[in-house]
């Protein structure tokens, strides 16, 4: 397909990096770099392993792509706990970090208690809801391509039951479900939506007793967005009989080729690096940046190894409702839980 739904694979390959930073990393400092005589420090805050395949590994090839760009430094370092959010973001400030990210929602109340003690430093809060003097978030788009999904999951589905399977209850996680529910109840009103929460975002195990538990209960299609624990969603759908899945946050169409169906992809590098440049720039304010299909940061991404499941009336049916979202004549429905109080 075209527009949109460009069809390809792409691995996203993460690798440490050697280097230290020249006046120490913050504890527990995963990856950090310098190039020669860069005065312009980038950091990465993921609240799971750069390795998953997913929303973390995205945002790690966004931190390296801004220092092959822009020859910053950067470093990046895996956190566990509100309480590591916010004390490496007072570390990564004390250390004049001029750009950080904390790659999540629930990084913004740290950055909201720690922004105002570094005013020099820009705190950049992936799907977050407020803004500060140097705290802006970014808002992802993420129910277009996931309504074009749920409509590519009702129209596929032999017995009318398709799965969601989140890895915890957050806002932008249940918006992306509300329109995936609205797209497939836009082909078949009778359609059985089902719902689960694995609790969190890196047991493997749980993921996949989740979907065997929604695949005894007849779904045959199944949109998950749950990081490095959707691995085992996949191994699910592998160990049934025609079940198919969806990746999300980066392309994971590569990652289990004979059952992902599609992704909805974000495209974090790119987003990353747009933010990045204006930070180096000096033209950054902060505000809340939204970035929906029509900015190619978010798009559903089909799987062409399994293309020929998917009919010619199909593929029609999802170009004309790409088509309907671009235009604005389709608007899925979404958990609007930016804080308009709290923005610029």
């Amino acid at each position: 397909m075209h527009m949109r739904l460009t069809a390809f694979s792409t691995l996203i390959h993460t690798a440490l990096l050697s280097s230290a930073l020249a006046c120490g990393p913050p504890s527990g400092d995963q990856g950090s770099a310098r190039s020669p005589q860069s005065d312009f420090k980038v950091a990465l805050l993921t609240p799971g392993p750069v390795s998953d395949h997913s929303w973390n590994a995205g945002a790690y090839q966004g931190l390296q792509r801004i220092r092959d760009s822009l020859g910053a430094q950067i470093s990046n370092i895996e956190t566990k706990t509100p309480a590591d959010f916010e004390e490496n973001f007072r570390q990564y400030g004390v250390q004049g970090y001029d750009l950080v990210f904390g790659h999540g929602f629930e990084f913004q109340d740290p950055a909201s208690r720690v922004g105002p003690s570094f005013p020099h430093t820009q705190y950049v809060i992936t799907s977050g809801n407020r803004t500060g003097a140097n705290v802006s978030p970014i808002v992802f788009g993420f129910e277009e391509p996931s309504f074009v999904a749920g409509v590519l999951a009702a129209s596929l589905s032999r017995r009318g039951v398709v799965g969601m399977i989140g890895g915890t209850e957050l806002p932008p996680v249940k918006s992306s479900f509300l329109a995936f529910a609205a797209g497939a109840r836009s082909v078949n009103p009778d359609v059985k939506v089902l719902t689960s929460y694995i609790g969190n975002w890196e047991d493997a195990s749980a993921g996949k007793e989740q979907a065997l538990a929604q695949i005894r209960q007849g779904a045959d299609l199944i949109f998950q967005n749950a990081d490095a624990a959707g691995l085992g969603i996949f191994q699910a759908a592998r160990e049934s009989k025609n079940v198919y899945v969806f990746g999300t946050n980066s392309d994971q169409n590569g990652v289990a080729p004979d059952v992902i169906v599609g992704s909805v992809v974000i495209d974090l590098p790119r987003a990353f690096l747009e933010v990045a440049r204006e930070v180096k720039a000096g033209n950054f304010r902060a505000h809340v940046i939204r970035l929906g299909e029509r900015s190619g940061v978010v798009r559903l991404v089909l799987n062409p190894a399994l293309a020929s499941i998917i009919p010619p009336a199909v593929h029609a049916r999802l170009e004309s409702t790409d088509a309907d979202l671009q235009s604005g004549s389709i608007k899925p429905p979404r958990i609007d839980f930016v804080d308009s109080a709290a923005t610029n």
